[in-house]
């Protein structure tokens, strides 16, 4: 009995309660009707969702924050006597892209908006705020 495995019982133990994988597949855990009303209702701001298409200039905040970004890395690379005027680049340029997407519309702002509108501003307005705060602490 020593080398029998644990999982073998020892004659008088109860069988395991089936889990949802030892179901019969042939009856569906929720009625089709169910999960057809749920994956079926949509409301009128998913039809205006799919319906607006963003516009050709969407990319255009996004490739001027991200030039603007790009150009303060270059700047602050070129030496410790630079780091903070490229610090500063990069700290306008996410104050830039806070400003861009509290103003422009949603079709607009294209890859600046990824959460809500509020949480995309703060979240742009902080990080900038602190890379600007940075860049003036350097000497």
């Amino acid at each position: 009995m020593a080398n029998w495995p644990v999982n073998t019982g020892s004659g008088g133990a109860a069988a395991p309660p089936p889990v949802h994988h030892d179901a019969d597949p042939a009856t569906p855990a929720a009625p089709a009707s169910h999960r057809a009303a749920r994956t079926t209702r949509t409301t009128r701001a998913t039809h205006a969702a799919r319906g607006a298409r963003p516009s050709k200039l969407a990319w255009l905040p996004y490739l001027i924050v991200l030039a603007g970004t790009a150009a303060g890395m270059l700047v602050a690379w070129h030496g410790s006597k630079y780091a903070g005027r490229g610090a500063a680049l990069i700290g306008a340029s996410l104050l830039a892209a806070a400003l861009a997407r509290l103003i422009l519309p949603a079709r607009y702002v294209g890859l600046l908006a990824t959460r809500r509108k509020a949480s995309d501003v703060l979240g742009f307005a902080v990080f900038g705020a602190a890379v600007l705060a940075v860049a003036i602490a350097l000497p």
